[in-house]
């Protein structure tokens, strides 16, 4: 039987915990396919979600979670395995699914390269080739397209840090400007299409903050949130990219993350779009908002 709008998110963390905070706050019904039965399995059950076991890689257990579900939001974290889970979603979608609409969260990078680029990491080349994908699979797609998010350790855990050691954010970003969107606004858009996907199917949407700046303009707001000074430190590329191993990163992951500094550094990431407010009707928040509402995680 289908549920007129039953969503199935993948996983049970990121940014589609976040979709499921907003869909839920609509009745929306979600279904989540989680890898493991654990605590936040049986946190989301409590909360209303239905929960089942599966693997995007894995073409049975996708069949199986698709059952009776018309709306699907793909994402994985950083994989290796990105690629192979989009084409057996788009696969399974085909044969077995009565999907109306297939949300694909993607990169914003990913608009700035071609079929033969090379500059790009590894993890968005993946990103490239599966909206290809998508869109040869002749799904009711629609591609969300965030730059670089605010939420992620570059700017959060990495920055808390530096601020308590030193009052600084150490990046190796040069004079490169930076347009980081917080994965509330992104899920914001994505819960916004998934509860009536119809006016959007076709579409990609690219997600920024609202304005771009360079490294010293964000360390002005990271100052102007916390109420104390706040400076940036460009830090050399290779003193910086050495310590990501001691991090305990992946190689798949720490060269997605060192060819991200090394595009903010070459400028790639200085671009703005108002997608977040073209699709919920609300701006993006700033750098400031976001860090100002986290004012105890970076004073520590």
């Amino acid at each position: 039987m289908t549920t007129s709008n039953l969503v199935l998110i993948p996983g049970a963390g990121g940014v589609g915990r976040t979709v499921f905070e907003q869909l839920r706050a609509h009745d929306v019904p979600v279904r989540f396919m989680v890898r493991r039965e654990d605590e936040r399995a049986d946190e989301l059950r409590a909360l209303g979600a239905e929960v089942v076991t599966g693997d995007l890689t894995r073409p049975e257990t996708v069949a199986a979670a698709l059952q009776g579900v018309t709306r699907m939001y793909f994402a994985m974290r950083v994989s290796a395995d990105h690629l192979l889970a989009a084409t057996v979603v788009a696969s399974v979608a085909r044969e077995y699914g009565n999907l109306e609409a297939l949300v694909d969260l993607s990169q914003m990078t990913v608009s700035q390269m071609t079929a033969t680029s090379t500059e790009e990491s590894h993890q968005q080349r993946l990103h490239w080739l599966a909206e290809q994908v998508f869109n040869w699979s002749g799904l009711p797609v629609v591609h969300i397209r965030p730059t670089a998010f605010l939420d992620t350790p570059l700017f959060t855990t990495m920055a808390a840090q530096s601020i308590q050691k030193n009052g600084t954010i150490a990046l190796p970003f040069g004079t490169g400007r930076t347009s980081p969107v917080a994965v509330d606004d992104v899920a914001r858009v994505i819960a916004t299409v998934l509860r009536d996907p119809a006016p959007h199917i076709g579409q990609v949407y690219e997600l920024t903050g609202p304005r771009s700046v360079d490294m010293t303009e964000l360390a002005a707001e990271f100052s102007r949130a916390l109420d104390r000074p706040v400076s940036y430190v460009d830090v050399p590329a290779d003193r910086w990219e050495a310590q990501l191993p001691k991090l305990g990163m992946p190689p798949h992951i720490a060269q997605h993350v060192t060819t991200m500094a090394r595009l903010h550094r070459d400028n790639r990431y200085d671009r703005t779009a108002d997608g977040v407010e073209r699709v919920t009707g609300t701006p993006a928040q700033s750098i400031e908002a976001f860090v100002a509402a986290r004012r105890d995680f970076y004073l520590g």
